[in-house]
């Protein structure tokens, strides 16, 4: 692991006249905690505030429940290390601090070894509703809380020793994993005996998308199939078209249970599937409207 030994810096993506280029970062630096400002701190209590109400009866159990043994509270930006006393007792793993988007084969390599990066900065004041990139508070607040779970933090291990392999097949198969991410552990859905409720940190970490992926008629809500979902393009600029149901966390542990090598062979032979498509072989929880949908962009 590459250790930065001066002051972090804030890697955020680069604007150019083709549009956003993210920048990576690959340093592992010590959470500058007495150097958080109080507009920073205020941010932080915000957001954690506004999303905690609006998570009350939406997200899962385990999430908020985890987020309480964390000892998580909006008073504070959290230290890391304090966190890591609890998170390293319950699960093993361990938060490291990072200037920003770390490179592919780096990510999965620390999920492999049970370390989760958190993005030391937080976002500013005019970005309270929306950052492009994931901050401080969408690290902390949406990915963290899971990995007390069992379950949860073991499909992360699993989740990047896959990663490493599938970089060393190719694009393809990583495009498929990536799906796979994006529909699980950033934006997934799970069905409760009291109703749907949230996982996906991209989900916990926003207001709109908290009340849109539950209770907006628009998008498809379908239950969990491997196969499909690495086979499903997604949108990154907008409220997703659909979100794939599990029925538990250890129906994630036990998908990634097979070699996934024979099914990126397979898959390379299929078409990709639009983010809004629904098919005839789903378990459709509810078929969305479509209202409000882009017509080009997926990703």
């Amino acid at each position: 692991m590459n250790t930065i030994p001066s002051s972090p810096r804030r890697v955020e993506n680069l604007t150019t006249d083709k549009g956003k280029v993210p920048v990576y970062a690959t340093g592992i630096i010590e959470q500058p905690w007495n150097d958080y400002s109080a507009a920073d701190h205020d941010v932080w209590r915000q957001l954690y505030e506004r999303q905690r109400e609006v998570l009350i009866g939406r997200a899962c159990d385990e999430f908020l429940q985890a987020q309480d043994a964390m000892g998580m509270t909006p008073d504070q930006i959290p230290k890391f290390s304090e966190l890591n006393e609890v998170l390293s007792a319950a699960t093993g793993w361990t938060l490291m601090g990072v200037e920003g988007l770390l490179p592919e084969l780096d990510f999965f390599d620390h999920l492999a070894n049970r370390r989760f990066p958190v993005t030391w900065w937080i976002r500013r004041p005019d970005q309270i509703d929306y950052i492009e990139e994931p901050d401080l508070f969408h690290d902390l607040f949406g990915h963290v809380p899971l990995l007390m779970n069992p379950l949860f933090a073991d499909y992360m291990q699993a989740y990047g020793r896959g990663g490493v392999k599938a970089h060393a097949i190719g694009p393809d198969a990583l495009q498929n994993l990536t799906r796979l991410y994006w529909y699980t552990v950033e934006f997934g859905l799970i069905q409760q005996p009291d109703g749907l409720r949230i996982y996906g940190s991209g989900i916990v970490s926003s207001k709109g998308e908290s009340i849109h992926s539950l209770e907006s008629p628009a998008p498809n809500r379908i239950g969990f199939d491997l196969e499909r979902i690495m086979r499903t393009r997604y949108r990154i600029d907008s409220y997703q078209k659909t979100y794939f149901v599990i029925d538990s966390f250890k129906q994630l542990i036990e998908a990634t249970f097979p070699d996934f090598t024979p099914i990126y062979t397979r898959l390379a032979t299929q078409e990709s599937i639009p983010a809004g498509n629904v098919l005839a072989t789903d378990a459709v929880f509810q078929r969305g409207s479509g209202e409000g949908w882009a017509t080009d962009g997926d990703i």
